[in-house]
């Protein structure tokens, strides 16, 4: 790596102040700082020492995300080869590539459905990164500030949260919106007060519904048609669930119709103990949304309705299907839109947990709830936090005057 090393040292007075490249220096830093820890550390003790920076805090997120990412991969994959007609092969790029590659479309084949599922996550995952850090860039390079590092976290997140099928230009628009209105007209990382990735989802979700969501944007095979099981259930209640022969199981695993990198709770469940583990995530939210969702299901499967199919989704059900362990666990979590108090933290998880299933079950409209939710605990976040601390103001003042 030393060789590295010198040339970056050899080219940085050319981005430093007066140098002929000086209005890109964030660019260079960005790029150092991502190789090398950086060596200008602050001497005085006006700041937190911790063992971790920003960067590397975000790299352990995207360690949690690996196994989102891949059953992104492979249940992408996965569900076009089951579907695809047999004997057929599929026309565009990607199949001519498969067949370059001497791979098929057996979904029993674990390889050929990782590539085909790469070959569909890939080009969202590099449309996104492309466009959205050429805003990153630009933002920094006229504020004359680094380019922060919380965008490789959105960057991954929110092409885990679209469908195979989503054109790549929608996406370009989709993420162009999430960093410039959701972030960069607030000052940038750490002043947002919308998780980005949620509003790039967001504004595809009403700006072009047709291809975010319905029965025929989860699987990457044209002309095929399913919904998903919250969509099943708004539409039939759980007769059609189970008529669409997706268990509990299926849904647990993440081998069913949804969004490329939310279908399986149970990679979301190792995420969470990967950011738990490493203090990155707080599981006092993740706690709690998880208790708002099972406290007000249980109440609204309880009360039941003969009009609303989607009052019969047992809490169960609810916590493994559509977007909700995603949502809980990499979500809700982000600590700049999230509550700052450990008190807070319970109000807002929990406020999320109980909007979620009222979006889901009392407007059925509108499945996937967690989204909408999480952008609503968003905005009361600061109002928790300001309430948690006048409280507290309160009772020291109670205390010291007894």
């Amino acid at each position: 790596m030393k060789p590295l090393r010198k040339i970056l040292d050899r080219v940085a007075p050319n981005f430093e102040e007066g140098g002929k490249w000086e209005k890109l220096y964030p660019l260079y830093e960005a790029g150092d700082t991502f190789l090398y820890t950086p060596g200008e550390v602050a001497k005085t003790n006006s700041h937190v020492r911790d063992a971790i920076d920003l960067k590397r805090m975000m790299s352990m997120v995207i360690v949690a995300l690996l196994p989102a990412i891949y059953m992104a991969l492979y249940n992408t994959g996965y569900q076009a080869n089951l579907n695809i007609p047999s004997g057929t092969i599929p026309d565009g790029w990607r199949a001519d590539l498969m067949q370059m590659l001497g791979l098929g479309f057996n979904a029993g084949s674990w390889l050929d459905c990782i590539a085909y599922g790469a070959l569909h996550f890939l080009p969202v995952y590099i449309v996104t990164m492309s466009v959205g850090g050429a805003w990153e860039a630009l933002f920094s390079i006229v504020r004359k500030h680094e380019i922060n590092e919380g965008f490789l976290v959105t960057g991954m997140l929110f092409p885990l949260t679209l469908p195979p099928t989503i054109p790549l230009w929608q996406v370009a628009i989709g993420i162009s919106f999430g960093v410039v209105i959701g972030k960069e007209i607030f000052g940038g990382t750490g002043r947002n007060f919308l998780n980005p990735a949620l509003t790039a989802r967001a504004f595809l979700y009403f700006a072009y519904p047709a291809q975010i969501s319905g029965d025929t944007v989860w699987t990457a095979v044209d002309g095929y048609s399913q919904a998903t099981p919250l969509g099943a259930a708004a539409a039939g209640g759980m007769d059609s669930v189970y008529a669409s022969g997706v268990t509990l199981g299926d849904a647990f695993l993440g081998t069913i119709q949804g969004s490329m990198g939310e279908t399986s709770a149970l990679a979301c469940l190792i995420g969470a103990a990967i950011l738990i583990i490493t203090g990155i995530g707080s599981w006092r939210i993740m706690v709690s949304v998880v208790m708002g969702a099972l406290a007000f299901s249980s109440v609204l499967f309880l009360i039941g309705s003969e009009s609303n199919p989607m009052f019969q989704m047992n809490p169960i059900w609810h916590l493994a299907v559509g977007g909700f362990a995603f949502g809980t666990v990499y979500m809700a979590t982000d600590p700049v839109s999230a509550s700052m108090t450990e008190r807070g933290k319970w109000f807002y998880g929990f406020l999320i947990g109980a909007m979620t299933i009222l979006i889901r079950v009392v407007n059925p409209a509108f499945p996937e709830g967690i989204m909408l939710a999480i952008l609503f605990g968003n905005v009361f976040a600061p109002l928790i936090d300001y309430f948690v601390i006048q409280a507290n103001i309160k009772r020291r003042l109670a205390r010291n005057a007894a």
